[in-house]
Order: structure tokens, then C-alpha cells, then sequence
């Protein structure tokens, strides 16, 4: 994922979060007393300490959408390494994806294009990997991810050009999308789906600037100038959904551009007891599926948990660090993610191509 949509992209979290951070704090202040607060403090009565796997959901997660075999998923893409665009990793993983949703069923291709390594202009390739099921089916549905890695932990405070291994901001989308491929053997008869892996979301080699969301708007305009004979009904994004403390709000340009799917879609979580959805807005976000809504005119909403891990006192932050990394995520937040997206897809097998229900 890459940045926050606000005045400042350097900073990590949106400013109303920013300001609702101090003034906890001013509070804390006022109740402790400066005394108080420094003892407090010291004996470490606000530090997070290790962060625990918390349940996404009031119940059991159904059997079919597997917390075990999405954490495997993860694992194994993240065993490739760094996989920055135009990588061995990258193409390692590239192979390996195709494969996989091959002998699920899908028909899988590449979409190959051309864009500038920043760092010296020469030329660089980069493949979005599209898998369809049943793209002449009256309804279409898109489900994305990005499967790159960004090149550096550039906000990690001790190695800023250390390894990034990327497993809740890359592995999990992607991961998510394997996990909900094992479910779309059994579609409704109306309803057929892409899942799309977009390249380039962060080809970054700098802390701030640069080009994002180069696959997903190559893939937007694509599907601008030669629109397929079926266009889609609706998308979902998936990004940074593995994190263990999982809280999904409502994201400000989902709800602006697509914010029918974005409650129907939060609507269906409720229904099956996942309570890491919330139904507030927290962040306003410049992600993947930005293009997709302004270019390609798809309603996409953006399923993301922004807080990596939940914020509090003294909480780290994983997100573009070296603590991205397995231990760091959750199967059971992949799966449930899936379970809901699954069943919101289901749901759209109907006599009308409104994405509400």
C-alpha cells in the first residue's frame, strides 16, 4: 500500500488520526498528573509488548475458507524474498501464480507493458496476471490485489535500506485472492470473476514522490479504450488485510466512488458475525483502486486495515519496515476477509447488476 491521501504524505496516518492520538494523550496527562505519568511510563503500564492474534470474527470461521492454508499462502510468498518489480523474485512468483490459478480452473494472462526504472530511465517490464472464471457470464466481478514489493523498509527507523520482505502490504492481498480462488469452482450460473494482481503499486526508490499504481492504471486504461463485451459489475480490492489486531473501516474514496458495493459489502461482514469490519470511516486513502474508479469508471471499494498493528501508546508501526513480515500476520484475518467476500459474491446472483444487495 502507499501512502495516505492528506497535506502531508509522510505521514503515516491520516490527520484527524493524528489529532485524535495528541489528545488521548493530553488527557492521559490530565488525569495522571505529570508525577503520575512518568511512573507510568517507566514501569511500562502503556507499552504494547508482543501482539497477540485476535479473533475477526464472534464465531468459527467456516472449514472451506482455510486460516491455516492462507497463512501457508503468505509463507510462501514470502520465502521468494523482496519481490520488487522486474526481480528473479518477482518472476519466481509470477510462474508460481499462474500455475496456481491454472489448476484452479482459470483461464490466466498476462497483460505485459513497459514503463522507466526511476532510478537510471532505462527500460523496465512489468505484467499485471489476470485469471478469469467465466468472463461470459452476465455479471463480472473484479477482486485485486497489487504483488509487488516495495524495494526498501524506507519508514523503518534503524535499516531504511534493509530487506523488506512485504508479507501484510503484498503477500497478504495476493494470498487473500489465492485463498478465495479454492471457492469459485461453485459460482452462481450468472456470475463470473477476474482476479487481477496489479504490478508496480510501489515501485518506489525514495521516501516520498515518485509513481504509483503503475499496473492498475495501465489495467484502467486498457479497459477504457477496448472495453471488454462484458464490463464489470463491481471491484474489491484487497490490501493489508493479514494484520493479527484486523480492523477494516470504511476507506473515504470507497465511499466516494463505489459506496453502494462499500455497504453491501460491510453490510454482508455483520451478517456473518466479522466483527473486524467496522462501519465507520477512518482513512482516506490513495491506493490501487483509485485508477479503476476515475479511469475505468469500475466501482471498486478498498478493503484495508491501514493500522499495522492497531495504534495505542507506545505501538509500533510495521507498515514499510522490517517487521513486515510473517510473524507479524494472521491466517484467520486472510480468511475471514474471504469468507466475506465469497459470500458477498454469492449474493450477487440475482435478476438485477445492482452490487447493494
Amino acid at each position: 500500500m502507499s501512502e495516505v491521501e492528506n497535506s502531508d504524505a509522510s505521514d503515516p496516518y491520516h490527520s484527524g488520526g493524528k489529532r485524535r492520538a495528541v489528545l488521548a494523550w493530553l488527557l492521559i496527562a490530565a488525569l495522571l498528573g505529570g508525577g503520575g505519568l512518568l511512573i507510568a511510563l517507566s514501569s511500562g503500564a502503556f507499552r504494547r509488548g508482543v501482539v497477540a492474534v485476535e479473533s475477526p470474527t464472534r464465531g468459527a470461521i467456516p472449514d472451506r475458507y482455510d486460516a491455516d492454508r492462507s497463512m501457508s499462502y503468505l509463507q510462501q510468498l514470502c520465502d521468494l524474498g523482496p519481490r520488487p518489480s522486474g526481480s528473479a523474485a518477482m518472476v519466481r512468483q509470477q510462474r508460481l501464480l499462474e500455475e496456481f490459478f491454472g489448476q484452479r480452473g482459470a483461464t490466466v494472462t498476462r497483460q505485459v507493458f513497459e514503463t522507466r526504472d526511476p532510478r537510471d530511465g532505462s527500460a523496465l517490464t512489468m505484467v499485471n496476471l489476470i485469471a478469469s472464471w467465466h468472463p461470459e457470464r452476465p455479471k463480472r466481478f473484479l477482486f485485486c490485489a497489487h504483488y509487488d514489493t516495495r524495494p526498501y523498509p524506507d519508514r523503518d527507523r534503524h535499516n531504511p535500506r534493509g530487506v523488506f520482505i512485504g508479507a501484510n502490504d503484498g503477500a497478504s492481498g495476493t494470498a487473500g485472492l489465492m485463498e478465495l480462488a479454492n471457492q469459485l469452482d461453485d459460482l452462481p450460473p450468472d456470475v463470473g470473476v477476474d482476479l487481477v494482481l496489479f504490478d508496480g503499486e510501489e515501485y518506489i526508490w525514495q521516501r516520498d514522490g515518485g509513481r504509483y499504481f503503475i499496473g492498475s492504471t495501465y489495467f484502467a486504461e486498457q479497459y477504457k479504450n477496448d472495453p471488454p463485451a462484458v464490463p464489470y459489475t463491481a471491484g474489491v480490492l484487497f490490501d493489508m488485510i493479514g494484520d493479527k489486531e484486523l480492523k477494516l473501516y470504511y476507506e473515504a474514496n470507497s465511499i466516494r466512488y463505489a459506496k453502494s458495493v462499500a455497504r453491501s459489502f460491510w453490510k454482508k461482514a455483520d451478517q456473518l458475525g466479522v466483527e473486524a469490519f467496522v462501519m465507520r470511516t477512518r482513512h482516506d486513502l490513495r491506493d490501487d483502486h483509485l485508477p479503476l474508479n476515475q479511469i475505468a469508471r469500475i466501482p471498486t471499494i478498498d478493503v484495508i486495515d491501514f493500522d499495522y498493528p492497531r495504534p495505542g501508546i507506545g505501538a509500533p508501526s510495521y507498515w514499510h519496515t522490517e517487521q513486515d513480515v510473517p510473524e507479524n500476520c494472521s491466517g484467520q484475518s486472510i480468511a475471514a476477509v474471504v469468507w466475506v467476500a465469497h459470500q458477498w459474491l454469492v449474493a450477487q446472483s440475482s435478476a438485477t447488476t445492482d452490487p447493494t444487495r
